[in-house]
């Protein structure tokens, strides 16, 4: 991994090329296992820049309050509640605007690092009603310019309140600054929860379910807004926790390691695995640190929130510290770096800095109300993950998400840079654009499909690409992750399924008007917390579904990331489709 330069798989490019699918993926495997994706330093430096910006930020949002004085001085001020609210805004709108979650390279956003922005403010692109049937005024796929001035004016908002001063005294707080006007924060909610229903990428890229759940806690009074924030951040952390008692989260750690920038050396890497090179499944230490993970997260907050104070309070907030600094020192795929440490400021500020609060001081019921429509959420998430976005189900990082691989013929590429309004240009193009040829192209292409198979679903995505494609010539077709088409089609991407399912191939298919078989579509939906298999479809999206069936969890972990013959059980076949 040199400072400037990728570590690449070193191949013979054209004996590898002629191998198959699956013997072209086994050197990729093997790279990430001891060199992760192999990118510069300075790239990763270029995050961590972006990390300090954004703290710089909300820094400098915190100290242009009045009342909040002293850059240095940060003990006086850290815990003032309207702090920790116009944080909450301030990563909102970090996140909203697509400088958070999903940018850049690491997410496979080349050119350019990000969308949201460019996109929302920009009519005739496509939106995502999530209950177009239900929602009066919600039908449609296509922006309007109401659409990007409803967006534009939750920017200005979120900047109104970030440049906003306090209310007054709240006594039982301790505070004289006191908190950003109520109107405020439901004109912000209000917006969001409009746009929500007009489009959820734009809900769930506002990671709506974390800051919009806390923004409405400054819609309560006195002592019930700090409870309800712990109450929602206990939420967070036992839904996390809850969603990674599974048998996939082993397989996130093995791979998030082996991408580690801190862990350096390759026989770190490789000890995460089960037998370097051959047995690429989670080692002893991948399970054992899985297991001590998922203890932490959903044990100590719940010391956090219940202690009293003094020492297993500020034990219990450095745990949790140091849990987060875990995630975000390893600059994981995704890049979900400043939740990470907006959770650490979350855990000082509330848990420490208002370690007295607890439900004892509960002066309505509103705060259980709320606890009681996350939790509801995030346990509807785990039961019907179809059904449930896996970031309102806070199924976080662990391994158990709703996944789709389009299978694209190159003529159906050129129909959607022709006819979808977009700003970046399909991932294949992307990639040779920024490696500067087409052969380097290919080996990161793979690259790619090396991570997604170290993830559990891999097998199976691949597995069932041979039956999408049945009756056709698999080399007329170029594989790609749905989160790729995400980034393209409409502008975000974070791993959720949820939106590159049939309504995005609807929309597609409205503008591009594919032929039958010229993309073919496997979609995979969460594994239910109560249930050991993953209900899968088969969609052409000239034609529709053509099947539909189950693979069962036991069959994908015991196998290889590069084994594409998991067991495969059809419960649906439309006539006269073609069938391996």
């Amino acid at each position: 991994m040199g400072f400037l330069k990728q570590d690449a798989p070193v191949v013979d490019f054209e004996q590898w090329s002629k191998g198959t699918r699956a013997e072209k993926i086994v050197p990729m495997a093997r790279h990430w296992a001891e060199v992760g994706f192999g990118a510069p330093v300075v790239l990763h430096l270029f995050y961590v820049v972006k990390i300090l910006l954004y703290i710089l930020g909300a820094w400098l949002v915190a100290l242009s309050t009045e009342g909040i004085d002293g850059f240095t001085d940060v003990t006086s001020w850290y815990n003032e509640p309207i702090v920790f609210e116009k944080v909450v805004l301030y990563t909102m709108l970090f996140e909203v605007v697509g400088l958070g979650c999903g940018f850049g390279p690491l997410n496979n956003r080349f050119f350019p690092p990000m969308g949201s922005i460019l996109y929302w403010l920009r009519p005739n692109t496509i939106r995502l009603p999530p209950w177009p049937t239900r929602i009066p005024l919600t039908r449609g796929d296509t922006r309007t310019p109401v659409d990007a001035l409803l967006y534009a004016a939750l920017l200005v908002m979120l900047v109104v309140a970030l440049a906003s001063d306090g209310t007054g005294p709240i006594p039982e707080l301790n505070t004289t600054v006191g908190v950003l006007p109520v109107w405020q924060i439901a004109t912000i909610l209000g917006l969001l929860a409009v746009l929500g229903l007009r489009d959820k990428v734009i809900f769930l890229a506002a990671r709506g379910e974390v800051y919009a759940s806390l923004a409405v806690c400054f819609l309560f009074g006195g002592a019930d807004i700090i409870i309800a924030a712990k109450l929602v951040c206990l939420t967070i952390w036992l839904g996390a926790a809850t969603s990674k008692l599974n048998k996939h989260f082993p397989f996130v750690i093995s791979t998030m390691m082996s991408n580690n920038p801190v862990f350096r050396p390759k026989w770190i890497k490789r000890s995460f695995f089960e037998h370097f090179p051959d047995d690429l499944r989670p080692g002893r230490l991948s399970r054992w640190l899985a297991h001590f993970s998922t203890a932490v997260e959903g044990l100590v907050p719940l010391v956090l929130f219940f202690s009293p104070g003094g020492w297993p309070t500020y034990i219990a907030a450095i745990v949790m510290l140091v849990f987060h600094f875990g995630i975000l020192s390893s600059i994981p795929m995704g890049v979900p770096l400043e939740w990470n440490v907006f959770m650490m400021f979350s855990v000082v500020a509330l848990f420490v800095g208002h370690q007295g609060i607890g439900l004892g001081d509960l002066q309505s019921p509103w705060p259980l109300v709320l606890f009681a429509v996350v939790a509801g959420t995030v346990v509807l998430g785990n039961l019907f993950p179809r059904k449930v976005s896996f970031l309102p189900g806070m199924r976080y990082y662990a391994g158990n998400w709703d996944t789709g691989l389009w299978c694209v013929k190159p003529s159906a590429s050129a129909k959607i840079e022709e006819n979808v309004v977009s700003i970046a240009s399909m991932p294949q193009a992307q990639m040779e654009r920024y490696y500067g040829s087409p052969e380097t192209a290919q080996m990161y292409l793979y690259m790619g499909y090396a991570f997604r198979a170290f993830n559990t679903h891999g097998r199976a995505m691949f597995t069932l690409a041979h039956r999408a494609m049945a009756g056709h010539n698999e080399d007329d077709y170029v594989l790609t992750d749905g989160e790729r088409i995400c980034s393209t089609a409409i502008g975000w991407n974070f791993g959720d399924g949820h939106m590159h399912n049939e309504q995005l191939i609807a929309a597609l298919q409205r503008r591009c008007a594919f032929a039958p078989g010229e993309v073919r579509v496997v979609l995979i939906d969460g594994q239910p917390i109560h249930r050991q298999t993953q209900q899968y479809r088969l969609v052409d999206a000239a034609t529709g579904e053509f099947e539909r069936g189950y693979i069962r969890v036991a069959d994908m972990v015991t196998r290889q990331p590069w084994d594409d013959t998991v067991p495969v059980q059809v419960t649906w076949q439309k006539d006269g489709a073609d069938a391996p």
